[in-house]
């Protein structure tokens, strides 16, 4: 890890007129070019954003009424991590048909909690791909007026899918299923075309599709295809014709290259996926990203069934585990764009630092593993105002103690969490 060091001078600069908080630390990590930036002193104004950074041994600033100063003293800073995979209104703990046992706003209010444990381990930011009721657009705005605290969240709304596949809901008799589909189910490209344009309009700003089966649905299987090419391409193009990316999740090997063939931006678990996926997802144009879970099985293999979660279910998540893993390795080594996607709600949200670690296990540096849940996820949003700490760009920081670059275990507890310039206080 090689160091850029910012010489002290002579010079006393001044702080910036409009800046409203500064924060200053040891040291910061440029994810941009891996190098470590001493002594920054990072001013933010009132709209979050970061106006410059300074030498903190040169620049000249008072705290008081006008400028918060946030001292970091003896930390290293790293930008606000970025959860490209999240469920916010799916508690962990509450599996297979105990979920009968909540009325239908429960599970709204749980996403509170649950985006206040993300943004306490770090997470600034998180793409929510699927939810309940519009939950997570919901949530998004109580969150951006101030009503509740959490992260940054990218809302799916309802995620699209075939009848009687992983997004349609699997579990109930038809005497207890509704007379209409599902919202976001769609057979045929021109309803599922309908599927995106009408999540797009009630607040969707990334749309979530169900290409294959999956684990934790009730009669599908991870491997098997339930959209076809046709269908995909429908959604990828009329997602992006209204400026939406998609997500796809996808286990099986067959599904991920209909999903990379189609144009999706980013393909969710990639579990099976075999050497022409990895391929195609190498070699298209435009970019391809894979957000593979590669952690949670811990859980869910030490808790699931404690918690509710049906067998078959827990069979389908031990007979992919470690397939999923090596075939992480193998994505990776090959060159394929890799985000951090921890499917938390699969998981307890405030758990997910833990899979940083398991990335590194399974063949990333350290920090490569810190690039993909920032730099890496704002690229694959298609944004450029998170992910980075650089003027311009949201100030969203984590302090850690140590050097993460060395020892990415550090990350999953922060000494410190700070979005928008404003120091997130602890429980």
């Amino acid at each position: 890890m090689r160091t850029l060091l910012a010489a002290a001078t002579a010079v006393s600069i001044a702080a910036p007129a409009i800046a409203a908080s500064v924060i200053t630390a040891d040291r910061y990590l440029d994810v941009q070019s891996g190098r470590y930036v001493e002594h920054p002193a990072i001013f933010i104004d009132d709209n979050g954003k970061i106006t410059s950074v300074a030498d903190a041994r040169t620049v000249r600033f008072a705290a008081g009424p006008t400028l918060t100063h946030i001292d970091m003293a003896g930390k290293t800073l790293v930008p606000g991590f970025i959860d490209m995979h999240v469920h916010l209104d799916s508690p962990a703990d509450i599996g297979g048909y105990r979920g009968l046992e909540y009325t239908d706003s429960f599970w709204a209010m749980t996403a509170v909690g649950n985006a206040r444990a993300m943004l306490d381990a770090g997470f600034t930011t998180v793409r929510n791909v699927g939810s309940q009721n519009r939950n997570d657009v919901g949530l998004a705005q109580a969150i951006r007026d101030g009503y509740a605290i959490g992260p940054r969240i990218v809302p799916a709304g309802h995620a699209l899918g075939a009848t009687g596949g992983h997004c349609d809901s699997t579990f109930l008799p038809p005497s207890l299923e509704k007379a209409d589909k599902e919202e976001g189910i769609g057979d045929g490209p021109e309803e599922l075309r309908h599927q995106v344009r009408r999540q797009r309009k009630f607040g969707a700003e990334v749309i979530k599709v169900c290409a294959t089966g999956g684990v934790f649905s009730r009669n599908t299987e991870p491997g098997q295809p339930q959209l076809s090419e046709t269908e995909l391409r429908a959604i990828a193009d009329e997602a992006h014709q209204w400026g939406l990316r998609v997500a796809s999740h996808a286990h099986g090997a067959e599904g991920i290259k209909r999903a990379i063939r189609a144009g999706i931006d980013t393909i969710e678990h990639a579990s099976l996926v075999d050497d022409e996926g990895i391929r195609l997802a190498v070699q298209r144009k435009q970019p391809v990203w894979f957000s593979m879970d590669i952690y949670n099985t811990e859980y869910t293999q030490a808790e699931g069934r404690k918690n509710g979660v049906l067998e078959d279910n827990l069979r389908k998540d031990r007979e992919i585990a470690q397939i999923q893993r090596d075939n992480f390795r193998k994505a990776h080594r090959a060159g394929v764009r890799m985000v951090f996607g921890s499917d938390a709600g699969v998981m307890p949200h405030g758990q997910i630092g833990k899979q940083f670690r398991t990335m590194v296990q399974y063949g990333m540096t350290p920090l490569e593993a810190i690039q993909a849940a920032t730099r890496n996820g704002a690229e694959a949003l298609g944004r450029n105002d998170v992910g980075v700490i650089q003027v311009g760009r949201f100030g969203d920081i984590v302090a850690v103690d140590g050097d993460p670059t060395r020892d990415v275990t550090l990350l999953v507890r922060p000494a410190a969490v700070i979005k928008g310039g404003k120091l997130i206080a602890r429980d």
